[in-house]
């Protein structure tokens, strides 16, 4: 039985906990395997061939695929895992961070140095503003690398 998790209505979050480690357990291995350059090449290669090897879900071998962050979040994925998936696409960690909010990298950059995006109507779900329930996007950006 799942736990009661009250922190699920953060909009627009996935919070990593056990359960999102446990769901992206191959995802985040996966992801780490990027670490070494020939594992790099291997999957630069043949990507598909390489995603094959590991026993991860279609889901998120369709996330490493299409390089979508968002969606390997949704699928378990921690984002310091993978960074190295954008990182092996030859990308910042500001240019992932704008690809998942649906900004350019310098639209994302100038937000972050204006001292990033205000909390007000961001906090649960039902409070005043974008955190209300009816209006939840389903994720700001496209999260799409490529």
């Amino acid at each position: 039985m799942a736990l009661d998790k009250p922190y699920l209505d953060v909009p627009g979050t996935t919070i990593f906990d056990m359960e999102q480690c446990r769901k992206g357990y191959w995802l985040n291995q996966f992801c780490m395997s990027l670490m070494k350059a020939e594992n790099r090449e291997r999957f630069k290669a043949d990507q598909r061939a390489y995603v094959d090897e590991w026993p991860m879900t279609e889901a998120q071998k369709q996330a490493v695929l299409n390089a979508d962050l968002n969606a390997g979040i949704r699928e378990g994925g921690n984002i310091y895992f993978l960074a190295k998936l954008g990182a092996t696409h030859g990308k910042s960690f500001q240019q992932m961070a704008g690809s998942m909010t649906g900004m350019t990298e310098e639209e994302y950059r100038d937000m972050m140095i204006k001292g990033g995006r205000s909390a007000e109507g961001n906090r649960v779900v039902g409070e005043d503003g974008d955190a209300q329930a009816h209006r939840q996007p389903q994720g700001h950006g496209t999260g799409k690398l490529l």
